[in-house]
């Protein structure tokens, strides 16, 4: 594993993402927040489909994962909607470059390649709101064992 790669990984992602951001218009106070959600988010699933040699679904759908908790947790300490950080994080994410291999080899009559790409892209988009759905999930559990612990005990988390 390359560390200088790795940074330049993070810091392109990051880059694009605060740029998509101020496309999407997002409040100043959370560019910074957002880049580094979706460049730390980037370099994770780096590591797990690059180097680690996990699998493109299960990589994605991490990916979204924490994406979805990051963003939930940034939305509650910076009091701002959670779309503000998931979109500009996902950008990098979005399989635009499949979905573009999938109409060219359509047009040119490559029918094989078409349900190759096709394939990646269902998978890929899949991944993602799988993700996104487990990672509401997951807040809305812990949010509701937070209220009943403290309903029930008198500790503080």
């Amino acid at each position: 594993m390359n560390w200088g790669n790795l940074l330049l990984q993070f810091l392109l992602c990051y880059v694009s993402t605060v740029c998509f951001g101020i496309l999407l218009n997002i409040p100043r106070k959370a560019y910074n927040t957002a880049g580094i959600i979706g460049g730390g988010v980037w370099v994770v699933y780096w590591v797990m489909y690059y180097y680690s040699g996990v699998g493109l679904a299960f990589s994605n759908l991490v990916a979204a994962i924490l994406i979805s908790v990051c963003s939930q947790i940034a939305a509650r300490r910076k009091r701002m909607p959670i779309i503000v950080f998931n979109v500009p994080a996902l950008v990098p994410f979005v399989p635009g470059g499949q979905a573009y291999k999938v109409v060219r080899n359509f047009a040119i009559g490559n029918y094989h390649l078409v349900t190759v790409y096709f394939y990646q892209v269902v998978v890929i988009v899949g991944a993602i709101t799988l993700g996104f759905g487990i990672g509401e999930l997951l807040n809305r559990v812990y949010i509701y064992f937070r209220k009943y612990l403290i309903k029930k005990s008198r500790w503080i988390f």
